[in-house]
């Protein structure tokens, strides 16, 4: 990775670059140009529905994204700019966060819906433990780009890198440990109800959520594993210079999981009422059975 900014592409050759590669400029466009619009839905919906704790960190999020390429576009015509090798670098590896702290949320909105008896812990507890670990990835995930961004030696911006990666590798262990409870609950409500002969289905809208909800955190999963293994293997390895293997685990993986987290909107649960949990158990039981 080279030192300084004053390398040009006529004075220095493109491996002396913080990537080896100049990042395609109309694919990191598309990027770009989508979390932009996800970010105007996102904020559209929040507004239209109320959702202000589920809209402030996807909104959060979508815009570290949307400067993520920004950053990236920018490399494409000089890959010697630090500057916006950390827009990019620290932006894309963080942005997730703020996506995994939404769907910590919607947690507690499920289970007041679909029945707190099925469920081992209150839905508070599930939004403060795992919004809690949310943000202690972040924070790890910050600090370590922090670092990478003054180090001037080598071993310190791999100090910062490793602390990145240790921000990664939790998010990744909490979103499975949420997953596995969210499946555990799944289960344990699917069979009670069963046993009760109740088997109308939920409304479609509400599948439609549940779908996408597990859509999101399957793909942010995908791609939290990818950015440890690239980070892991060091900016030099051939996988942090593999701009298909970006575009496809990072950017295809994130821009699925925000238009699941868009277009199949917690809205499609809760309608206005997520401010107030109390509201949601007054919905009728064509409503709320689950299949």
């Amino acid at each position: 990775m080279a030192n300084t900014d004053e390398c040009t592409l006529q004075t220095c050759p493109l491996s002396a670059a913080y990537i080896g590669y100049r990042p395609n400029v109309p694919g990191n466009m598309v990027y770009l140009a989508l979390f932009a619009v996800l970010m105007v839905g996102q904020v559209g919906a929040g507004i239209k529905y109320r959702t202000w704790s589920f809209m402030v960190p996807m909104a959060a999020g979508l815009i570290l994204e949307v400067i993520g390429y920004l950053g990236r576009v920018f490399l494409h015509n000089n890959p010697f700019n630090f500057d916006a090798f950390l827009m990019y670098l620290i932006c894309l590896t963080i942005a997730p966060a703020f996506f995994t702290a939404g769907i910590y949320l919607c947690m507690g909105r499920i289970i007041t819906v679909y029945g707190e008896e099925f469920s081992r812990l209150k839905p508070r507890t599930y939004t403060y433990i795992f919004v809690t670990c949310d943000l202690i990835s972040l924070v790890l995930q910050a600090a370590g780009g922090a670092v990478t961004s003054i180090a001037d030696e080598r071993a310190l911006r791999d100090t910062g890198v490793n602390i990145m990666i240790a921000g990664l590798a939790f998010q990744v262990v909490s979103l499975v440990a949420f997953s596995v409870l969210a499946i555990e609950y799944g289960v344990r409500a699917v069979r009670a109800r069963r046993m009760h002969s109740q088997k109308r289905r939920a409304s479609w809208k509400r599948r439609s959520f549940l779908l996408g909800l597990a859509t999101a955190i399957l793909t942010i999963v995908i791609r939290s594993a990818f950015r440890v293994a690239e980070l892991q293997r060091g900016f030099d390895s051939s996988l942090a210079n593999d701009e298909v293997a970006l575009m496809i685990l990072e950017g295809a993986m994130v821009s699925i999981a925000c238009i699941c987290l868009t277009g199949l909107h917690p809205a499609l649960l809760v309608g206005k009422n997520w401010k107030t949990p109390g509201a949601l158990t007054q919905v009728s039981d064509s409503e709320t059975e689950l299949n």
